[in-house]
């Protein structure tokens, strides 16, 4: 166990110890529905040592709504059996140019305080032989923000992901997020936001990978 010190200033750091998020090896043994029994209870006694009163009508629920929100809406995507399936096609149209997904909606949760972030992703790619199906893009993005994360970690999963399913190194994933706990605890600041960039293949070429920072600059529709 780490001293108190030691765990406040980790928490106030982006420490990303691997590219997978980090699950237990019985992670997936209990049901969603014992999960929320589990933290159900326990989210219980939380509010009790608060010295909330749960007989009151408006808090009495809280418990459950609590549980079942975190297993099957926060953090959904923590669970492979929920991963969305990134269908491809053929190119036929033998398009080469550049195809951009902008203005991703990202509803996650920082992992050391899972105090919400909130923001944006922009997906590129230049296809090849295949291409894929842009709601899949949206989905597979909704999927690996759906869990406790580092938005390092975030953007290299999503970018790994669609290399693979589109057999590419073409991919760029830009993210921009506010982090609640910038804003409502430590420095609170309300401001700043994190935008982070990950890309391989031809956008290691700067006019490339500018032409795509130049899109997702533009006003959106």
């Amino acid at each position: 166990m780490k001293d108190k010190k030691e765990i406040t200033t980790v928490g106030d750091n982006h420490v990303l110890t691997s590219i997978k998020t980090p699950l237990r090896a019985d992670a997936f043994e209990k049901t969603d529905a014992e999960k929320i029994e589990d933290i159900q209870f326990h989210f219980q006694k939380i509010m009790e040592t608060l010295g909330l009163d749960l007989t009151d009508d408006s808090l009495s629920g809280t418990p459950y709504r609590f549980a079942k929100m975190y297993v099957q809406e926060l953090f959904y995507g923590l669970d492979p059996a929920n991963k969305p399936k990134l269908s491809v096609f053929e190119n036929k149209y033998s398009y080469k140019k550049m195809l951009v997904e902008q203005q991703i909606t990202i509803n996650s949760a920082c992992e050391h305080h899972f105090l919400p972030i909130t923001g944006y992703a922009h997906v590129g790619y230049i296809p090849k032989d295949k291409v894929v199906g842009l709601s899949k893009i949206n989905r597979l993005v909704d999927y690996y923000a759906r869990r406790p994360q580092v938005q390092e970690r975030l953007v290299l999963q999503i970018l790994n992901d669609l290399q693979e399913a589109l057999d590419t190194e073409d991919v760029i994933v830009s993210v921009t997020a506010k982090h609640l706990c910038v804003s409502s605890r430590g420095i609170k600041d309300q401001s700043s936001f994190t935008t982070t960039l990950e890309y391989g293949g031809r956008f290691y070429d700067a006019e490339i990978r500018q032409e795509f920072l130049n899109i997702v600059a533009q006003e959106t529709l």
